[in-house]
């Protein structure tokens, strides 16, 4: 019998109940992952790439609300458990780690304190094992002195400190599903380097599955085995980073990777996707991205489903970048063998 994966979301759908109306956030979104793999979810400011993160757990707060879908962890639907087996497994099997460590970390409480308390809340140990175990595991996070770290307050760290320490408390027990939620991205890019790199070890390590939320593709192509490109609440292009940051299907895809600065001239404009994201309240059945797609036709006014136009890369879109695709590939053989 074959093990199954960490986690398997498959058509989860959630929705925010408001005054205004119903906004569909998150939109029949399916994603898998294996342990010890790295999937990067990406997308625009909106895009439903936290609340997808943030249903997985069960730390949505309303209006917020799943109404669709099954999360199995370990073959097990968290939609099915009561609110005492979630919270077993919340920070203990599945743990999350914050943009704003502030959100991990009490302003009031040294770190030993809390480091401790997040130990002795799973295990069965003594006080002295759990300050053993966060002495180590700040060690593990490249803390020089963790036994200085462990006596501060969080106010006297600097702000990579502090988010070290919050990945080292989501660490703790070495849960098998970690769900970070752009963590790096106020830290300056020696900082970030730093850790992605601690990052990516450990959850090597251990066997450890992680999604990393972020919406910078530059972090994604250095970390991740596997990337998600969401978009008005669905994944549009889904793959190995490799393929899809190589060459990229979806139009969306494509004008994220064409907007980065390193894919620009010095001295010119750098590149952008025309238009706005919709306004989820307004949705219609037409694909969220046709009014800002240059190869948007009548076809265009029905939402894709889901297709798999490549072995093992997901697309949403009626008119992929095959030909494009095609081309570059003929292009490149024809310069190196004539």
């Amino acid at each position: 019998m074959s093990t199954p994966p960490t986690l398997e979301v498959r058509n989860l759908r959630t929705h925010f109940f408001t005054r205004e109306g119903v906004l569909p956030a998150v939109d029949d979104v399916s994603l898998r992952l294996e342990r010890g793999r790295i999937l990067g979810l990406v997308g625009e400011s909106g895009s439903g790439k936290t609340v997808t993160g943030f249903s997985i757990l069960g730390l949505l707060d309303p209006p917020g609300r799943v109404v669709g879908g099954q999360i199995l962890f370990q073959g097990q639907d968290l939609l099915t458990l009561d609110k005492r087996a979630l919270r077993q497994l919340q920070g203990n099997r599945i743990a999350m780690i914050f943009q704003d460590p502030m959100m991990t970390l009490n302003p009031v409480l040294r770190v030993e304190a809390q480091m401790i308390d997040a130990v002795l809340a799973h295990s069965k140990c003594t006080k002295a094992q759990a300050w053993e175990l966060a002495r180590e595991t700040l060690g593990m996070m490249g803390i020089a002195s963790p036994e200085e770290g462990l006596r501060a307050y969080p106010h006297q760290l600097s702000g990579g400190m502090r988010q070290r320490v919050a990945i080292a408390i989501a660490m703790l027990h070495k849960p098998d599903l970690i769900i970070a939620d752009e963590p790096t991205t106020a830290l300056d890019v020696t900082i970030q380097a730093q850790i992605l790199s601690e990052v990516q070890n450990l959850a090597r390590q251990h066997g450890t599955a992680l999604i990393w939320i972020t919406h910078d593709l530059s972090v994604v192509a250095g970390l991740a085995d596997e990337v998600a490109v969401m978009y008005s609440g669905r994944i549009v292009e889904q793959g190995k980073v490799s393929e899809v940051l190589d060459q990229p299907l979806h139009p969306y895809t494509q004008g994220l990777i064409g907007s980065l600065p390193s894919n620009n001239r010095r001295g010119q404009r750098l590149r952008q996707i025309p238009g706005m994201s919709p306004n989820l309240l307004h949705l219609t059945s037409a694909c969220a991205f046709a009014a800002r797609c240059e190869r948007a036709s009548e076809l265009c006014l029905q939402r894709p489903e889901t297709t798999e136009p490549v072995s093992g890369h997901l697309l949403r879109c009626f008119h992929p970048a095959l030909a494009t695709a095609a081309d570059t590939l003929a292009t490149t053989a024809e310069q190196h063998y004539g």
